[in-house]
């Protein structure tokens, strides 16, 4: 081939934000999400979602007067389906760490327009999360029992019991996560504050805000402070899983008892939490006209964390089954052949099917940008996550003594449970939607070519080339 025919060419990646876009324009885009009145898809959203919490507030009050005898608990499954909603709801929630704090030291610019998204979608997973524990205990009104406070009975928590583990990695991680999304609301705060038309408005917003005003000295500060949160965050995605997974692995039930679990579980909780990202920022980039933010190349980012993800869970699947074949125990090779083939078949295929060749489909780039296919499989993949912790939990069912076996019915107030706990967490989201700023927007100007001091006008190739990351300057 001669020198004259041949051309080389520079592949640029999609730009992070999409169209001619100003410091000004990015302002009013996002800001209007808050400022315009709710539309009926919101408030039509928002009914339902209190319908859910309403179904919640019935299950919970009746539990509360009742007792857990009216789930479906027996023995020897005594957990159901509180456990599985426990795990299945941390496991959310690690999207919003990973996101927000470790894509955010390797100075990855594609955070910018998610990690808002993530971080709400953390804190509310985490408090529907603690909700189970809490109700599983039967007797709520006794609960303070499990904190390590004075008391007239000489009675203290057993720090050895991995329950009691749970309630302080989840506490704080709760406490980290809220600490860090609430430091990176404040510059967008201020401008929500700055741009109140109302009086209520002004002081609430003003209140929050903290006196920001933009000055080098309050952006210096908030950077330190960022970056302080987002490396104790950080450990975090590591070690809140790992000691939830912990529930199942110092117990010695057959199935359980496995060293595989801390890193199955963590990495399974970061593929059902980014399923879950894309579960809510899909339809809300559509519904508030936010496509210029939340970009294709988001997504696709997205969608390739959810196919590694996945194949490490599907590693898991297979590694449990040959580690109870080489340990030459009988109970726990049976146990597996049981988890495939025994009375709880259907749920394991579901899982198998969900979370193992669902995400296969990401191989294809067609498929990862588009958003009604991501959708619908981020959809399949959380209901998969949530098979799979039932299908852990329904080990118990058969033990190593036959004649205490016994199947496992989930009743309705199980299923309110459950249900009632998504109509939680849509409640709180939306409210977010509705009274906060979902994209970060001082950050994603951080990604904007503008933001590069060397900028002297919009290049040839793209919107962000050539800028810095976005927690290195602020201007605007």
């Amino acid at each position: 081939m001669s020198n004259a025919n041949y051309q080389t060419q520079t592949v640029f990646p999609p730009p992070l934000v999409e169209g001619n876009q100003t410091f000004h324009t990015i302002t009013d885009a996002i800001c209007r999400v808050v400022e315009a009145p709710p539309s009926k898809g919101w408030i039509a959203s928002f009914l339902m979602a209190l319908l859910g919490l309403g179904v919640l507030g019935v299950s919970v009050g009746w539990l509360i007067w009742e007792g857990t005898g009216i789930w479906g608990l027996n023995q020897p499954v005594s957990w159901g389906f509180a456990i599985v909603n426990f795990v299945f709801w941390v496991g959310i929630g690690h999207a919003g760490t990973l996101i927000s704090a470790i894509l955010f030291l390797f100075r990855q610019k594609w955070r910018t327009s998610i990690n808002r998204f993530a971080e709400a979608m953390t804190i509310f997973a985490v408090i529907c999360a603690l909700l189970f524990p809490t109700i599983h205990v039967g007797r709520v009104w006794l609960l303070y029992w499990a904190l390590p406070i004075p008391n007239q009975m000489g009675m203290w928590p057993n720090f050895r019991s991995p329950l009691l583990w749970d309630v302080f990695a989840v506490s704080t991680y709760f406490t980290v996560s809220l600490l860090f999304w609430y430091v990176g609301l404040i510059p967008d705060l201020a401008t929500l504050r700055d741009r109140a038309k109302s009086k209520l408005a002004y002081y609430a917003y003003g209140m929050f805000a903290l006196g920001w005003r933009g000055a080098n000295r309050h952006w210096q500060n908030y950077e330190k402070a960022y970056l302080i949160l987002a490396g104790l965050s950080a450990p975090l995605v590591l070690s809140v899983h790992t000691i939830v997974s912990f529930d199942f692995a110092v117990s010695v039930i057959p199935g359980w008892h496995t060293t595989i679990f801390p890193p199955y579980f963590v990495a399974g909780a970061i593929f059902s939490g980014f399923a879950m990202v894309l579960t809510l920022a899909i339809p809300a980039r559509k519904i508030f006209k936010l496509e210029q933010f939340i970009t294709v190349r988001h997504v696709e980012n997205m969608n390739k964390i959810i196919l590694v993800t996945g194949m490490m869970v599907g590693y898991a699947y297979a590694m449990e089954f040959f580690i109870a074949w080489y340990s030459g125990s009988e109970y726990e090779s049976w146990t597996f052949i049981n988890r495939a083939f025994g009375p709880y078949w259907w749920a394991y295929w579901i899982m198998v099917s969900c979370n193992v060749i669902t995400p296969q489909l990401f191989w294809f780039q067609k498929i990862r940008q588009n958003m009604t296919l991501s959708f619908i499989l981020s959809i399949f993949v959380n209901i998969g996550m949530w098979f799979e912790r039932f299908v852990i939990t329904m080990s118990l069912h058969r033990d190593y003594v036959p004649s205490s076996w016994d199947y496992y019915k989930p009743t309705i107030w199980d299923f309110g449970c459950l249900i009632g706990s998504f109509g939680l967490f849509f409640t709180l989201f939306l409210l977010f939607l509705k009274f906060l700023p979902a994209i970060a927007i001082s950050e994603v100007k951080g990604v904007m070519p503008q933001a590069d001091p060397h900028w002297e006008g919009y290049a040839d190739h793209g919107d962000d080339h050539g800028s810095h990351a976005a927690g290195e300057k602020h201007h605007g």
